[in-house]
């Protein structure tokens, strides 16, 4: 291998792509050691307009793949640092950069907002003054809806059907709810009070796939809690309004859990569904674990160095980011059998990582936002570097949500949610 001292003055590279329609002749040819991604775009560019043989074609701006990892210093610093031969043909995959992020709306609250999911057209937002907001993908408000009394940690949609929206809510206040929403004449109600928990809660996840969708909580009490969302509360008894029919519907829409699983040593801060049987959560006692549901076993843990404060899990990619105290995010395959689970640590926030957030459409992209009012685009593949900073937070930022592909949300203490735009590469 050559060191950096006696580097070559060229190095002999092959360019490769997945994306045909830019596809350019991969026979090798020699660039300087100290080319940067702006020279290779330079050159890639070239080439695809020697290969249309004049025909007049926009210029494409390319990231550059070279051991599988984003080329972001001189490509022959980039193969020193991963211990590459300089002296062998390398590898130089091109894909179509990602376009930056829009922004979007400026949606204001009352108080800190601390928990956002979007679903389809809608938005759901939960705040400091107890309350869920109700808002279309474009800004417009909807509903203010009342009923905890304790700070909206959480928010779900369960399910989204013509005309009804079925969601859950999980509060400080020690308990969850089960809300249902008629999209029609535009009213909530209560479906289900979840009570159990003995502190207050963080986090709930809907089961989205099962018809009859199950909701975990966890919180405070080290707990995670699983509950049934069914609708089978009396529908003749909700317009009736005496102070005794109101106390027996109250009472009679109070459900206990299902299941407890017993395992975290402190606070859980995050919990998330994998398959209709398996749940992952994320604890303050620095841990990672993976549920199995039917038994209430723990079929894997994932120990940290800090103190976990959110998780999300990509079906796509099959892997978790974790944000974490120490400032850091991280990714974890749990399916991986050699050297360590963590096969990335994406490292820019210069303060707590509260939330983090994968693309339901991209494998490599997710959003993390932090203490220092910063939201970031990543790509799994550039770990030096987010994509792109999503600015515009006058304060913390204490929830982010990918769940719409077409748009980025995140809360925070400046008691706004903020939405960009994600324009999709055409790769």
């Amino acid at each position: 291998m050559a060191s950096s001292l006696d580097a070559p003055d060229q190095i002999q590279i092959r360019f490769l792509s997945k994306q045909e329609r830019y596809a350019v002749p991969d026979t090798p040819f020699s660039v300087p050691s100290n080319i940067t991604c702006e020279g290779l775009n330079t050159l890639v560019n070239e080439l695809r307009k020697e290969n249309r043989r004049g025909e007049e074609d926009d210029e494409v701006e390319f990231d550059f793949l070279v051991c599988q990892q984003f080329l972001r210093a001189t490509l022959c610093e980039h193969l020193v640092e991963r211990e590459v031969s300089s002296e062998l043909v390398v590898d130089v995959e091109y894909v179509e950069r990602h376009p930056p992020p829009q922004p979007h709306e400026c949606l204001m609250h009352d108080d800190w907002v601390s928990a956002v999911e979007a679903c389809e057209n809608w938005i759901l937002t939960g705040c400091y003054d107890n309350t869920i907001q109700i808002w279309t993908s474009n800004g417009k408000h909807c509903l203010t809806i009342t009923g905890h009394n304790g700070a909206v940690k959480g928010v779900t949609w369960l399910k989204i059907i013509p005309g009804l929206a079925l969601f859950a809510s999980s509060s400080q206040d020690q308990t969850a709810m089960v809300w249902e929403w008629n999209m029609e004449n535009n009213s909530v109600h209560c479906a289900a009070i979840l009570k159990g928990h003995e502190r207050s809660l963080e986090c709930v996840a809907g089961n989205k796939n099962s018809e009859d969708p199950l909701v975990a909580t966890g919180g405070w009490d080290t707990n995670i809690k699983l509950w049934s969302s069914s609708l089978d509360s009396p529908g003749d008894e909700r317009n009736d309004h005496t102070a005794a029919k109101k106390m027996k519907l109250s009472e009679s829409k109070c459900r206990t859990p299902k299941a407890t699983l017993k395992g975290h040593r402190e606070a859980v801060s995050g919990v998330q569904w994998i398959a209709n049987d398996e749940l992952v959560s994320s604890s303050w006692d620095h841990t990672v674990r993976i549920w199995d549901v039917d038994t209430h076993t723990i079929k894997q843990e994932i120990s940290g160095n800090k103190s976990i404060f959110d998780i999300s899990w990509s079906p796509l990619s099959r892997c978790l980011v974790t944000a974490s105290a120490d400032r850091h995010v991280r990714l974890y395959d749990p399916r991986s059998t050699e050297g360590s689970l963590i096969k990335g640590q994406y490292t820019s926030h210069t303060a707590w990582v509260q939330s983090v957030g994968w693309s339901s459409v991209d494998e490599f992209n997710f959003i993390s936002g932090g203490y220092d009012n910063q939201v970031k685009l990543w790509d799994t593949r550039s770990p030096k570097a987010p994509l792109f900073d999503l600015t515009g937070h006058e304060d913390k930022v204490l929830c982010c949500d990918w769940s719409n592909p077409k748009l980025m949300a995140s809360g925070g203490a400046d008691c706004t949610l903020r939405t960009f735009r994600a324009r999709q590469s055409n790769g």
